[in-house]
């Protein structure tokens, strides 16, 4: 079976789409490595006066984000009532795998292959060390994804792929400590896992994921928590005052702070999640008046 098949062996457009995507970032990434290595000025326009950091940071962007991605299939699912996107939640779930080993594997290029200075440095920096871990977590989900491993694990495959939540509070945490003082997207991804995480909270307790005012919400809670979570970042971490971070939530004179686009993306989902819903209303409906015509 192919990326782009489903398991007949025949064409899925979503997988072909989805599939892909996952390797526009990568193609993206070598584009601009060959225009720009080779002249020394271009690398400076293409990826920054750094770029083995920036290819470093992109990898370990996009690791974040596919996992993020992988993540919202199930929520999605439920929320749109569509049954295939289960299909590219194991391909989601490998791309971030990739990218995290290639996020590794530039790092270790970076250092001029010197494994001890890697080492040391996994051991010895704590952000480092955070980084590794998670990426051992994505190993280990990775190398049981595959239906041998889901038949040989049985129900303790689903307990071992619990441990996706662990890995991505860790893999936030990494962002938000190599990022220093500018945290906008280590937040933003952030709020988007805490998003995910209460749509599963809610089916959980039995909440419906149909219900608009359920999943409204969901975004308002979602988007207080990330507002939550960057002032308290900005306080720890940096001595910003609180009520600083606070108040920029409100101003929209530079930029919109990842709150706000925490809450219009709940807001759009659950505009989808109330449009699904009244479809599947009204096409009993219809059958009823097609068989009272009758």
């Amino acid at each position: 079976m192919t990326p782009w098949t489903d398991r007949a062996g025949n064409l899925s457009p979503l997988k072909a789409v989805a599939f892909a995507g996952t390797l526009v970032p990568a193609l993206l990434l070598g584009y601009y490595a060959m225009k720009g290595f080779p002249q020394g000025a271009g690398a400076s326009m293409l990826l920054g006066p750094r770029p083995f950091t920036a290819a470093i940071h992109e990898t370990g962007d996009w690791a974040i984000r596919f996992l993020l991605m992988s993540l919202a299939v199930t929520p999605l699912r439920r929320i749109g009532q569509w049954p295939k996107l289960i299909l590219i939640r194991r391909m989601l779930g490998i791309a971030a795998l990739a990218y995290a080993l290639g996020h590794l594997v530039l790092y270790f290029f970076d250092q001029n292959w010197d494994v001890v200075r890697v080492v040391s440095e996994i051991a010895l920096r704590i952000y480092l060390t955070i980084g590794f871990v998670a990426l051992l977590g994505l190993v280990a989900l990775g190398a049981t994804s595959t239906d041998a491993a889901i038949k040989k694990l049985g129900r303790n495959w689903n307990r071992l792929h619990k441990i996706v939540y662990g890995i991505a509070i860790l893999a936030a945490l990494h962002f938000f400590i190599q990022s220093k003082a500018d945290v906008y997207e280590p937040t933003l991804m952030a709020g988007f896992f805490m998003l995910l995480m209460f749509y599963r909270v809610a089916h959980w307790r039995g909440f419906g994921l149909t219900s608009p005012l359920v999943l409204i919400a969901i975004a308002v809670l979602a988007a207080l928590s990330t507002v939550i979570v960057e002032a308290a970042w900005y306080g720890l971490a940096t001595g910003v005052p609180p009520s600083r971070v606070l108040w920029a939530n409100l101003q929209f004179s530079y930029t919109i702070r990842p709150g706000w686009w925490i809450l219009a993306t709940g807001l759009a989902v659950a505009a989808v999640g109330f449009v699904r819903s009244m479809g599947k209303v009204e096409a009993p409906r219809g059958r009823r008046a097609a068989r009272a015509a009758a």
